[in-house]
Protein backbone atom coordinates (compact mmCIF):
# COMPACT_ATOMS: atom_id res chain seq x y z
CA UNK A 1 0.00 0.00 0.00
CA UNK A 2 0.94 3.53 -1.15
CA UNK A 3 2.30 5.62 2.02
CA UNK A 4 -0.39 8.54 2.83
CA UNK A 5 2.40 11.71 1.35
CA UNK A 6 2.31 9.15 -2.12
CA UNK A 7 -1.46 9.44 -1.96
CA UNK A 8 -1.34 13.19 -1.19
CA UNK A 9 1.13 13.79 -4.02
CA UNK A 10 -0.89 12.05 -6.43
CA UNK A 11 -4.43 13.65 -5.08
CA UNK A 12 -2.76 17.27 -5.80
CA UNK A 13 -1.12 15.93 -9.08
CA UNK A 14 -5.21 15.25 -10.03
CA UNK A 15 -6.35 18.28 -8.89
CA UNK A 16 -3.87 20.08 -10.90
CA UNK A 17 -4.64 17.97 -14.25
CA UNK A 18 -8.09 18.08 -13.47
CA UNK A 19 -8.08 22.19 -13.14
CA UNK A 20 -6.03 22.09 -16.40
CA UNK A 21 -8.85 20.08 -18.09
CA UNK A 22 -11.24 21.95 -17.06
CA UNK A 23 -10.02 25.42 -18.34
CA UNK A 24 -9.15 23.48 -21.93
CA UNK A 25 -12.93 22.85 -22.02
CA UNK A 26 -13.41 26.59 -23.26
CA UNK A 27 -11.15 25.51 -26.04
CA UNK A 28 -13.27 22.48 -27.23
CA UNK A 29 -16.37 23.47 -29.26
CA UNK A 30 -19.10 21.98 -30.05
CA UNK A 31 -22.08 23.00 -32.71
CA UNK A 32 -25.87 22.58 -32.31
CA UNK A 33 -28.17 22.42 -34.99
CA UNK A 34 -31.83 22.61 -35.89
CA UNK A 35 -33.94 22.92 -38.42
CA UNK A 36 -32.30 20.87 -40.87
CA UNK A 37 -29.21 23.11 -39.87
CA UNK A 38 -31.00 26.36 -40.81
CA UNK A 39 -30.03 27.51 -37.35
CA UNK A 40 -26.50 26.45 -36.07
CA UNK A 41 -25.03 27.51 -32.37
CA UNK A 42 -21.31 27.03 -31.75
CA UNK A 43 -20.61 26.82 -28.23
CA UNK A 44 -17.62 25.47 -25.73
CA UNK A 45 -17.52 22.26 -24.15
CA UNK A 46 -18.20 24.59 -20.94
CA UNK A 47 -21.58 26.35 -22.20
CA UNK A 48 -20.22 29.62 -23.55
CA UNK A 49 -22.15 30.82 -26.42
CA UNK A 50 -19.82 31.64 -29.27
CA UNK A 51 -21.75 32.31 -32.13
CA UNK A 52 -25.63 31.83 -33.74
CA UNK A 53 -25.92 30.98 -37.48
CA UNK A 54 -28.93 31.73 -38.70
CA UNK A 55 -30.32 31.13 -42.65
CA UNK A 56 -31.74 33.71 -44.44
CA UNK A 57 -34.72 31.95 -45.71
CA UNK A 58 -35.87 32.45 -41.74
CA UNK A 59 -35.62 35.80 -41.41
CA UNK A 60 -39.37 36.72 -41.65
CA UNK A 61 -41.11 38.60 -39.69
CA UNK A 62 -44.15 35.81 -40.13
CA UNK A 63 -41.57 33.29 -39.03
CA UNK A 64 -40.50 34.59 -35.92
CA UNK A 65 -42.37 32.29 -33.65
CA UNK A 66 -40.66 29.17 -35.46
CA UNK A 67 -37.43 31.27 -35.20
CA UNK A 68 -37.26 31.58 -31.92
CA UNK A 69 -38.53 27.67 -31.44
CA UNK A 70 -35.55 26.74 -33.48
CA UNK A 71 -33.51 28.80 -31.86
CA UNK A 72 -34.42 26.93 -28.18
CA UNK A 73 -33.60 23.59 -29.84
CA UNK A 74 -30.02 24.46 -31.57
CA UNK A 75 -29.29 25.89 -27.75
CA UNK A 76 -30.01 22.58 -26.16
CA UNK A 77 -28.47 21.02 -28.87
CA UNK A 78 -25.38 22.93 -28.15
CA UNK A 79 -25.74 22.03 -24.60
CA UNK A 80 -25.87 18.59 -24.48
CA UNK A 81 -22.71 18.00 -26.91
CA UNK A 82 -21.05 20.97 -24.58
CA UNK A 83 -21.68 18.46 -21.82
CA UNK A 84 -20.79 15.25 -23.69
CA UNK A 85 -17.87 16.96 -24.89
CA UNK A 86 -17.04 17.75 -20.78
CA UNK A 87 -17.59 14.16 -19.78
CA UNK A 88 -15.58 12.40 -21.99
CA UNK A 89 -12.73 14.67 -21.43
CA UNK A 90 -13.01 14.28 -17.43
CA UNK A 91 -13.68 10.77 -17.96
CA UNK A 92 -10.27 10.49 -20.40
CA UNK A 93 -8.80 12.49 -17.18
CA UNK A 94 -9.69 10.34 -14.58
CA UNK A 95 -9.50 6.76 -15.91
CA UNK A 96 -6.05 5.71 -14.78
CA UNK A 97 -7.17 6.94 -11.56
CA UNK A 98 -6.78 4.38 -8.49
CA UNK A 99 -10.10 5.65 -7.55
CA UNK A 100 -12.58 3.39 -5.33
CA UNK A 101 -15.84 2.05 -7.53
CA UNK A 102 -18.53 4.78 -7.25
CA UNK A 103 -15.84 7.93 -6.45
CA UNK A 104 -17.01 10.94 -8.35
CA UNK A 105 -15.02 13.89 -8.51
CA UNK A 106 -16.66 17.24 -7.91
CA UNK A 107 -17.09 18.10 -11.36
Amino acid sequence: MKSLEEIMAMAQNVQAELTKAQANLDTVEVEGVSGGGLVKVTASAKGRIIGIAIDDSLVNVAEKAMLEDLLVAAFNDARVKADAASSEAMSKMTSGLPLPPGFKLPF
